[in-house]
């Protein structure tokens, strides 16, 4: 339960100390008093987001400090997890200065605001007025079913699933877009594949068909250099050939063999040039045997050198080096059209199993909702006659689609009929504010019995409502303060007159700047709040009376 709370240099409030009791606690003030300053604090124990315009002082830090007892509450998990010290008596702050720093501390640790925020969700729960329009919403009826049913659990594990088929789906839409993007240059890959297949990159070597086409084309004239030597170097040239006058000197120097050192040199130096001419003449003979042009070879080297010009020139590449990196590249492109292809039918497949375990867990889910409603119902309708309510028609309105959601295949509408031979409408069309804030309540009553929440606050759940249905109102707020902390802001003497405890919020104007205080009253100065709740400022006898009566 919330034990105290401080908050110092608050919005209008400037430093202020709460001290807390068990069971059910009013709090009242004019309207304009500052209540919602009160309730605004608490969202920063809750960990909301810092506002910092309502720091009062910019000078000073603002300071929000809750002191909860924990020890029943089975939190010693949520300590360990977080490795922060367990105190039956945990101090939860808030820092916020005009600087923009915020800072969280529990038990004087500083933590991060989420780790704040699921801790005093434990803790308290503050609801508000926007919570009973709440009601009207199909989502927000549906949680409030499941809590109630003990069906969250379900929706949890169902919701697990469906994020992550959703998440699936996604992908499944991305690579679907990825490959028709691909798809549609697929064919032009495949023709240019193909055109570079023919080529046999890695079998041909173009430079060497290169060298031969331009030998073939110049064969006449290669024709001459081989006659040449051929001519020159061989019997064939005649007796006035260089080969004969080389043969000649080689005659000569044989005869000088011997005499002298030098010449000998000389003489076996000439001797290797002599067998080198003879042997350039007789391959020039082997070469000139060999050329023969043909003109079929021509015509199909000439076709190779033209397609590779002509690839060449269409990747605007320099050389066969990059065209084969080109051919890998465009590989690589059709390989991943492939890959694409074979990932979307796995996806496809962990799609079907996940939709199969989707609609078990949906169905399981609708099954159990179904099953838990009736008796929601008529603890609904019960709890409404005694809010006086008594011909109060409510039914959980099932509808199973074909399609999930959030919610399983369900969908639902709170249906409601204050009056007899109404037909049940949809809650948000048969309701006025009034007998919201009484569904709202009677929700709120079955819900704190079932999660057993140490404190409630309650933010004009009285709204619409008067005389009789307000004390119904308070009866119901006191008797769930028997098993929990409740503090209930109103506006009503019939609800604050069911009080255990007692705050008043007020408005002072005696310094030059405005201040909120919290008041909390004794038991003669709630009989005058709640006579002047009745009567206004001018307090009559009756007025204290019946405030009296009202207190019992």
């Amino acid at each position: 339960m919330l034990h105290s709370l401080y908050i110092q240099n608050f919005a209008l409030i400037e430093k202020v100390t709460l001290d807390f009791s068990k069971g059910f606690t009013v709090i009242t003030g004019e309207t304009g008093s500052g209540k919602s300053i009160l309730l605004g604090a608490l969202h920063l124990i809750l960990g909301d987001r810092a506002d910092y315009s309502v720091i009062r002082n910019k000078e000073e830090k603002t300071v929000v400090e809750a002191v909860f007892k924990i020890l029943n509450f089975d939190l010693d998990a949520f300590f360990s997890l977080h490795e922060l010290d367990f105190n039956e008596e945990t101090i939860v702050r808030r820092e916020i200065s005009a600087q923009g720093k915020s800072r969280a501390f529990i038990n004087d640790t500083p933590v991060q605001l989420s780790v704040l925020k699921e801790l005093a969700e434990k803790l308290i729960h503050i609801h508000s007025q926007h919570h009973t329009i709440d009601l009207k919403n199909m989502d927000f009826q549906m949680e409030l079913l499941d809590v109630l049913g003990d069906t969250i659990s379900l929706k949890n594990e169902f919701n697990i699933l469906f994020t992550a088929y959703k998440t699936t789906r996604l992908q499944l839409n991305q690579k679907e877009e990825t490959l028709k993007n691909a798809l549609l240059n697929a064919d032009y890959v495949k023709f240019q594949l193909d055109e570079l297949e023919k080529l046999e990159l890695m079998t041909t070597n173009f430079q060497e068909i290169e060298n031969e086409l331009k030998a073939i084309e110049n064969s006449e004239d290669i024709k001459v250099g081989f006659s040449v030597l051929v001519e020159q170097l061989t019997d064939e040239g005649g007796a006035s050939n260089a080969l004969n006058q080389l043969i000649q000197v080689k005659t000569k120097l044989d005869k000088l063999a011997g005499i002298y050192p030098q010449l000998d040199v000389l003489t076996q130096r000439f001797k290797e040039t002599y067998l080198e001419f003879l042997d350039i003449g007789n391959e020039a003979i082997s070469n000139l045997d060999d050329l023969e042009v043909n003109p079929a070879q021509k015509e199909l080297l000439t076709g190779k050198i033209d397609l590779f010009n002509s690839v060449l020139r269409k990747h605007n590449a320099l050389n066969q080096e990059e065209l084969i990196e080109i051919y890998s590249s465009l590989s690589t492109t059709q390989l991943s059209v492939e890959e694409l292809e074979l990932e979307i039918t796995h996806i496809k497949n962990t799609l079907k199993l996940l939709e199969v375990e989707l609609t078990q867990k949906a169905e399981v889910l609708h099954v159990s909702r179904v099953g838990k409603a009736l008796d929601i119902q008529n603890q609904l309708i019960d709890l409404l006659m005694d809010l006086k309510l008594p011909h109060t028609q409510i039914v959980f309105d099932f509808v199973k689609t074909d399609k999930f959601s959030v919610n399983g295949f369900t969908d639902m509408k709170l249906l409601f009929s204050p009056n007899k031979g109404m037909i049940p409408l949809p809650i948000e069309r048969a309701a006025s504010g009034g007998e919201l804030s009484r569904v709202m309540l009677a929700f709120q009553y079955l819900i704190s019995a079932k999660k057993q929440l140490p404190t409630l606050i309650f933010d004009e759940i009285d709204t619409g409502v008067s005389g009789e249905v307000a004390q119904k109102i308070g009866n119901i707020l006191h008797k769930m303060g028997d098993y929990m902390q409740i503090f209930a802001i109103t506006h009503l003497p019939q609800v604050a007159g069911k009080g255990q405890n007692h705050l008043k919020v007020t408005k002072s104007h005696e310094t030059e700047i405005t201040t909120t205080e919290v008041l909390k009253l004794s038991k003669q100065e709630r009989i005058e709040e709640i006579a002047r709740l009745m009567s206004g400022d001018n307090i009559n006898k009756a007025a204290l009376e019946n405030a009296k009566a009202l207190m019992n």
